[in-house]
């Protein structure tokens, strides 16, 4: 196998290589180990080169690239022949080869080895604990240093350890990559300071690409363990460096030879040590530095005042330092920070400074913090949260001496109340946990016309906001405790949070841009106005004192004309909803339980949710956009109309008080009403007549209906379903005479029904659509289920479930037709035998018939045409004898708890399921039957009394296919 990473070049470059290709590979190019046959077959694919440089050019990731480096970085540069034919050649068209295995077979069996060889020569540059062969933190850079000088030995490379010179042993793979210096210049630029080390170790190309001043720019020692000597090795070998992190007890020493060497250093970030003044002093000679951060550091000792003089500083950080005083004469800064820190005193010379953070500088005194932002006129944002001193003086001095100040935040500053304030330009105010904040604070916030976001969290002498604010978009009151009243007059408010206060009785706001509201748990709330132009969701779940009137605010003359979503979902207060909205699309009204009226008029809404609303007597959705409604969990209701000329289901399922149902859906396809007892057969033929598409109607336990009733059905010219189940109807011929499309029929527990009721269906051929029909517990005789199955073919599915009246099921054949006539009567005559072959093809599937306890024998011979049968259920017929089927489709035989059964022939061959769980049959039966079925695979005996545990290996011999036997006795 053949790996190649291969390049785009110009005409020029590629005319160079083909010279290259022709002058350069000789038998002093093979890696030792590698053999003749892997250069002759290098010259066979040289033919090929002109295809392989045509390839698109390949865009490497830089960080698999050294990942894959790292494994062939022994192979790169082991043969020092290699490397001085390539110290030949012109730099800018230097090629490394590399050679190495990539067989599965050799990753498999040398997977430890090939991990290894991912660490070979990673080491950190920047990490004086890690060593790599030996190797320390200045030989490190030296190999990076690039030419001879440096000292780097080849062998180091292909010696290593010792222990991967398996790298080295390929046969005949090659992998040739072809890198000019700016190409590996723009992949090396992707790396990071580790991954340029592991870069280097390739070869002396590599080395020298990544020891590039480019690449080290920053220099980051932050939690490193570095000697002196060596931070000075790396200050010489890059004085040009413009960033510099130190931090650990060596940091004044480092830091010092930092500032010394490094001329160009623009940003010096220190941390977690002790710097003392001297640094401060000579930090002027850093000229080009703009940017100072210092963290978690002791400054001095601790008592003297540090002084900080810089021309062209812009940004300093001083967090978490200690220290007494501090002085900062910076023309240049804009920046600043002293955040955490512990100093009494800062005096603050910085005529351009435009941000201070001072916030959690507990020591700093109220007249400290004034000095120091009066003294700064051009400042923009100031943070001084936490500083519990400050004091309503100091905010009137800064707002006098800084006219420009756009942030504030002053949280956790309990002496503040901004009485008498006035900040004009003030564009954000953060005031969290301020206990001076009372309602008339509002009136100093109210001058603040610039204001965009106010924060008033945990003000907890708060009672009311009254605020007309053009230019305010975002609001948080969160856990204020006793804040009743919410005013807001705002056009360009889009966020507002309010979130746990409990004496929350009253909001009214009026916006413009607000288009989500959110208050829920708001218990005390009762009275809501609102004029949002662009409102368009509202939740206000578990607002329990909200009353009937807010329905008022969400019509469509109420102030929020685009509002989409409503939800009032365990609104407990709520007893009468109506709604007039044109907009609304999605309302819930969830565990309302209190409300016993709904009205709602919304053309466009498509979702309602009524969970819970059990209380429901009246409901009226006229017009509504609903494409489907479930009514069914609303057991009280009692009056119900619907216009919605999209719905196309309809559920009803429960309401047994309903006595009023006006229907109006053109396009409805399934109506469930079942157990609505008191539907009367007007509702049914008024909702016929205006949803005439209806294809599923269920009427089960619906007792009102009568033969009117069944007389509407005639304008469904679609209905396929229709459940009379549990009804006291005695005539179905309406059903018969206009119902031409119907394939299911249910009669389950219909008592009435005489033996004639169903005479149109086997002697006249009614319904010849009829698939499925289910007379389950029906008190027809024998005679007229046994026409019924002797002459509609048709039946698909017939569920004869708990009939009293089922004897035997007989299946013989006598003159045509199917009768409880012996089968040994049958004469072998030929005219009888053609007689049968003359008979239709049944189309019976699936027969039920559960648990009828006069069915004392089965037989379904093979002259019963019952081709087609798959599923038969006889379990229950506790005085089931005999059975005799013989159907070649059948696959499932559920014979389950016919405890009187004897006899078991079966002729099915791809039968693969058969229950015979709690029957009295002995095994010598169960294994002469089952042996013809070869299809067989799961056979359930359990608390069979005549089947033992011995008697699995018998039953297993006589039916091969069987995978699974269940028995009470053995799990096999």
């Amino acid at each position: 196998m053949k790996l190649w990473c291969c390049l785009c070049f110009t005409e020029e470059e590629q005319d160079t290589l083909n010279l290259m290709k022709e002058e350069d590979i000789s038998e002093n190019d093979v890696v030792p180990g590698v053999g003749a046959a892997a250069v002759a077959d290098h010259h066979a694919d040289d033919n090929r080169d002109d295809d392989r440089f045509a390839m698109t050019p390949v865009q490497p990731r830089a960080e698999a690239l050294v990942s894959w480096t790292g494994e062939c970085s022994a192979a790169a540069c082991s043969d020092s022949t290699v490397a001085g034919s390539v110290e030949s050649r012109d730099l800018s068209h230097k090629r490394a080869k590399f050679y190495a295995d990539f067989e599965e077979r050799y990753f498999s069996t040398n997977a430890g080895k090939c991990s290894a060889s991912n660490e070979y020569g990673d080491y950190d540059f920047i990490n004086d604990s890690l060593r790599t062969n030996g190797e320390t933190f200045c030989d490190t850079f030296a190999l990076m240093g690039g030419g001879e000088e440096s000292g780097f030995d080849s062998s180091i490379v292909e010696d290593g350890e010792g222990d991967n010179s398996d790298i080295l042993k390929v046969e005949d793979v090659e992998v040739r990559m072809d890198l000019t210096d700016d190409l590996l210049h723009m992949v090396f630029s992707f790396l990071d300071h580790p991954n340029l080390c592991k870069a280097a170790r390739v070869c002396k190309q590599w080395r020298s690409a990544s020891a590039h001043e480019d690449f080290w720019k920053s220099l980051n020692f932050e939690d490193r363990n570095i000697s002196v000597e060596q931070f000075e090795d790396m200050c010489r070998r890059y004085p040009n460096a413009t960033a510099v992190s130190i931090s650990g007890s060596a940091i004044y020493l480092l830091v010092m030879r930092a500032i010394s060497s490094l001329r160009n250093l623009e940003v010096l970030t220190l941390g977690r040590g002790q710097i003392a003044d001297t640094f401060f002093h000579a930090l002027a000679d850093c000229s080009m530095l703009k940017k100072l951060n210092i963290n978690d550091s002791t400054l001095g000792n601790g008592i003297q005042e540090i002084t900080i003089n810089h021309d062209r500083l812009c940004h300093l950080q001083l967090t978490k330092c200690r220290v007494m005083r501090i002085a900062v004469r910076c023309p240049q800064l804009e920046t600043m920070s002293l955040k955490r820190s512990n100093m009494a005193q800062v005096v603050l010379n910085c005529p351009l400074l435009h941000e201070l953070d001072i916030g959690s500088c507990h020591k700093l005194p109220d007249a400290a913090i004034r000095a120091a932002a009066t003294s700064c006129p051009q400042l923009v944002s100031l943070d001084m949260s936490n500083c519990s001193c400050v004091s309503d003086e100091t905010l009137r001095e800064i707002a006098l001496s800084c006219a420009s100040l756009s942030f504030l935040d002053a949280s956790y500053c309990p002496n503040i109340s901004l009485e008498s304030v006035r900040l004009p330009m003030l564009t954000v105010l953060k005031l969290h946990s301020c206990e001076g904040i009372t309602s008339a604070s509002m009136a100093a916030i109210a001058h603040s016309d610039m204001l965009e976001v106010l924060e008033l969290d945990n003000c907890s002498l708060l009672t009311s906001v009254s605020l007309d604010l053009p230019r305010l978009q975002t609001i948080r009151l969160v856990h204020c405790r006793k804040f009743a009243d919410l005013n807001l007059r705002t056009m360009m408010l889009s966020n507002i949070l309010v979130s746990n206060c409990p004496a929350l009785h009253r909001i009214n706001i009026t916006s413009n841009s607000l288009q989500k509201l959110p208050l829920q748990k708001q218990e005390s709330l009762t009275t809501l106005a609102l004029q949002c132009q662009s409102l368009q969701e509202v939740d206000l779940s578990e607002c329990e004192s909200l009353t009937n009137s807010i329905c008022d605010v969400f019509n469509d003359v109420g102030g929020c004309p685009m509002l989409k979503s409503l939800v009032l979902a365990n609104c407990e207060s709520l007893t009468s909803v109506r709604f007039f909205s044109t907009s609304l699309v999605s309302l819930s009204l969830a565990d309302c339980r209190a409300i016993t009226t709904l009205e709602l008029t919304c053309p466009n809404l498509e979702k309602v949710i009524l969970d819970g609303c059990d209380h429901l007597e009246r409901a009226s959705f006229c017009p509504v956009g609903l494409r489907s409604l479930n009514l069914g969990i609303c057991p009280k209701l009692n009056i119900l109309s619907i216009e919605a000329t999209a719905m196309v289901s309809l559920e009803l399922k429960g309401c047994g008080v309903l006595s009023e149902a006006s229907v109006n859906c053109p396009l409805l396809t399934s109506l469930d009403a079942s157990f609505c007892s008191q539907l009367t057969n007007e509702c049914l033929s008024a909702t016929t007549a205006s949803c005439p598409m209806i294809e599923s109607l269920i009427l089960m336990s619906c007792s009102s209906i009568g033969l009117d009733g069944l007389c509407s059905l005639q304008r469904l010219p679609n209905l396929t379903l229709l459940d009379l189940s549990y009804t006291f109807l005695v005539n179905l011929q309406p059903v018969f005479e206009s119902c031409t499309q119907l394939k299911v029929l249910k009669l389950q527990a219909c008592k009435y029904l005489t033996d004639s009721s169903l005479e149109p269906l086997y002697k006249r051929g009614a319904l010849p659509a009829l698939q499925e029909l289910d007379l389950s517990y029906a008190t027809l005789c024998q005679s007229a289920i046994e026409e019924l199955l002797s002459c509609c073919t048709h039946l698909t599915h017939v569920n004869l479930t708990g009939c009293a009246n089922m004897h035997d099921l007989n299946w013989g054949c006598s003159r045509g037709h199917i009768a409880g006539v012996n089968v040994l009567s049958i004469t072998s005559s030929y005219e009888n035998v053609h007689e049968l072959s003359e008979q239709p093809t049944r189309l019976l599937q699936n027969l039920n018939c559960v648990g009828c306890l006069n069915i004392r024998k089965v037989f379904i011979p093979l002259t019963a045409h019952c081709s087609c049968l798959l599923f038969l259920n006889l379990s229950l017929s506790t005085n089931l004898k005999e059975v005799d089927v013989a159907c070649l489709n059948l696959s499932w035989l559920n014979l389950s708890n016919c405890y009187s059964l004897e006899v078991l022939k079966l002729d099915c061959t791809r039968l693969t399921s058969l229950f015979l769980q709690s029957c009295n049959i002995d095994e010598e039966a169960v294994e002469t039957a089952i042996s013809k079925c070869t299809m067989l695979e799961t056979l359930d005996v359990r608390f069979c009394p005549k089947i033992s545990s011995m008697s699995m290996g018998r039953l297993r011999a006589a039916c091969p296919s069987l995978k699974r036997i269940f028995s009470s006795l053995s799990a096999s």
